[in-house]
């Protein structure tokens, strides 16, 4: 995303490396340079996030969503593509939780920050930071036999779910994955009566209760707007 940014009495008024930062005493600074490297699955929330806050100094790369089938893949792919940022950013922030590495992820972001300041995102996965880590671990803890969706799942919930999980061509796997489930809890980003419909028909499909709750972005917002608002004084 190219937008611009604001916080309380500062605001950027640049863009990408050559943007300025301004405050109320006049003095003029540069922006800090933000790569967020994230998951697809990602890209249009961060995108309206940085739209939102007017990010203008704020980069945003993707990887494949479909990386999550096999989360052992991940480490390798973030790592190769860091190198090709080759020191261009004055922070990164990787838009993932742990999501299935095994605390890669946090060695990562241990390793580029002696160079880079680099984290990530908070908890084990995306549901956890959207829904907010202690909703969440309330939410799982009431009822571990839920399984949930966001709206990116529910949008490609054919493609991620029904084909990769091969139940579209062996329907009796459906029983095989989610016969101890109860329900899906669909957590929703947005107020979109098409995701609902679909998030509910997905619950049809594989005979479950549905529930629906509300999210927003949650701590994927505030966690973006934590690492690209920064500014240079506490450098």
């Amino acid at each position: 995303p190219r937008c611009r940014g604001r916080r309380r009495d500062r605001f950027i008024v640049g863009g990408g490396s050559s943007g300025g930062m301004i405050d109320t005493s006049g003095r003029t600074t540069t922006a800090p340079r933000v790569l967020i490297l994230a998951c697809g699955a990602l890209a249009r929330e961060i995108r309206d996030v940085a739209r939102l806050h007017e990010l203008e100094h704020v980069t945003l790369e993707c990887l494949p969503a479909s990386l999550h089938m096999t989360p052992s893949l991940i480490p390798e792919a973030v790592r190769r593509r860091l190198e090709r940022a080759g020191g261009r950013y004055d922070r990164i922030l990787l838009g993932y939780a742990d999501c299935g590495t095994a605390g890669e992820l946090v060695d990562i972001c241990d390793e580029w920050s002696a160079t880079t300041p680099t984290e990530m995102m908070p908890g084990a996965h995306c549901y956890q930071f959207y829904a907010g880590g202690d909703a969440f671990s309330s939410m799982h803890d009431s009822d571990p036999t839920a399984f949930y969706l966001t709206d990116y799942l529910v949008k490609h919930f054919e493609r991620l779910i029904i084909g990769g999980l091969g139940i579209g061509d062996h329907p009796e796997l459906a029983e095989m994955y989610f016969g101890n489930y109860t329900k899906i809890v669909y957590l929703a980003q947005t107020d979109d009566s098409a995701l609902d419909a679909a998030a509910r028909a997905a619950a049809d499909r594989l005979g479950l209760a549905f529930v629906r709750r509300s999210t927003g972005y949650g701590e994927l917002e505030s966690e973006v707007l934590r690492v690209a608002v920064r500014l240079e004084a506490d450098a």
